[in-house]
């Protein structure tokens, strides 16, 4: 999956030159229906009428496997799980801790759910304290690969199998991962993006790509990766020009506004979509737009499909999210976490892993699931709802109108 290092990704990317020139071919319908006759555009660079208001009814779609499902059974004995934060993503409070908590719980697992709150010097002491306290498998989402890799070689000292969740620890030792497709997260961000352009009638559109943490997750850096495998063949057409291409460092939403403005005053505002690596970088470029009399006139992509993010779309500020139903990887995590701790093969759980490569530990023999995931536009956001992530009430709360206007309820 992974043909180049990341540390080799991340100064080829950050060597490349400050502007990128890619094609848009005629993809599909979104937002305006008038081809963008008339001129005008977000930014300077375009010539469409662009909104930030998307509706694909043919999205693409991912590449990734939805899982047939598992049933690892019945297990006893702890199981620990370490959550990174509670700043860069409201998921993990919201969705994965409750989700593992019943999972493992329901298998007769006695789970040991913390969060390291940003801290790696909690995070390693927490694994400390699971491993000394004997339990069977230790998950971890970890702050960032090195303490990642850390916990995992004590883990493993102390024989204790360790589950990369959702970010894998480059250089570890862990046997399992459990993930979305997080090359295919930055493919869907970015093919969308370019949809959504497209459907505009944008000529030339200038972009900004707001990565995210790219510093201390790997996701961040697939994330990215993922989008250049979009643009990058196009960019000999000369039809799309990637003006700036900034990084929020470590994922510090605080961070994400300034970063963003920095980059909006260096094209001099000129900006015609911005591909932001989640909905909470998505919200605060949304923010400086706004301050500029741009909300709701540029394409905007996102990721993680939670409130701000949905409600960014309803109400047209937003173009897309995608949407990781956490739901499938809490459940994958616990059913292999149950079959390890059983000592049930995986495969016999119903669970199909395949090799995942360590540019870091060409040995490293790590086994990964890796979940599909799905592109939310004004189009299907009720898909959230269906998927029982969030309800309409939670959604539209104080937009009530917008969302009666496009059949949320």
């Amino acid at each position: 999956m992974q043909e180049e290092s990341v540390s080799s990704f991340i100064r080829r990317a950050a060597l490349a030159g400050a502007a990128l020139t890619l094609s848009v071919g005629p993809l599909a319908a979104c937002g305006s229906d008038d081809g963008g006759d008339d001129g005008g555009g977000g930014g300077a660079g375009g010539s469409a009428d662009i909104t930030g208001a998307c509706s694909l009814d043919s999205p693409p779609m991912s590449e990734a496997k939805m899982p047939e499902g598992g049933d690892a059974g019945k297990a006893t004995g702890k199981v620990g799980v370490i959550l990174p934060d509670t700043t860069s993503s409201t998921r993990y409070e919201t969705y994965d801790a409750p989700l593992l908590e019943e999972a493992l719980s329901a298998a007769g697992l006695t789970p040991d759910i913390q969060n390291a709150q940003g801290d790696i010097n909690k995070f390693t002491s927490l694994a400390q304290n699971m491993i000394g306290a004997g339990v069977k498998v230790l998950i971890i989402d970890s702050i960032d690969a090195a303490s990642g890799a850390g916990v995992e070689k004590q883990a493993d000292e102390a024989g204790v199998p360790v589950i990369d969740y959702d970010r894998v620890n480059l250089g570890g030792t862990a046997p399992y991962y459990v993930s979305f497709d997080n090359e295919d997260v930055g493919r869907l961000q970015a093919q969308t993006l370019v949809d959504c352009l497209d459907a505009s009638g944008a000529e030339n559109p200038n972009i900004i790509m707001m990565n995210g943490g790219t510093d201390v997750d790997n996701n961040a850096v697939l994330f990215m990766k993922g989008a250049h495998a979009v643009l990058d063949p196009l960019a000999d057409e000369g039809k799309l020009t990637i003006t700036q291409e900034a990084t929020v460092k470590g994922w510090k939403v605080e961070n994400a506004a300034p970063t963003f403005q920095q980059a909006f005053t260096a094209v001099n505002g000129e900006v015609d979509g911005v591909l932001a690596a989640n909905d909470d970088i998505a919200n605060a470029v949304i923010g400086v737009l706004k301050t500029n009399g741009l909300d709701g006139s540029v394409v905007v992509t996102g990721q993680d499909a939670g409130v701000q993010g949905l409600q960014n779309i309803i109400t047209g500020t937003q173009s897309m999210t995608v949407f990781k139903d956490v739901k499938l990887e809490a459940n994958a995590a616990a059913q292999l976490a149950i079959a390890v701790a059983a000592g049930t093969d995986p495969a016999d759980a119903g669970l199909e892993l395949a090799p995942f490569e360590d540019p870091e530990a060409p040995d490293h023999d790590l086994q990964a699931l890796l979940l599909p995931a799905q592109v939310i536009t004004q189009a299907n956001v009720a898909d959230v709802i269906d998927a029982g992530a969030l309800s309409a009430d939670e959604i539209c709360q104080g937009i009530e109108a917008d969302c009666e206007e496009l059949g949320i309820s």
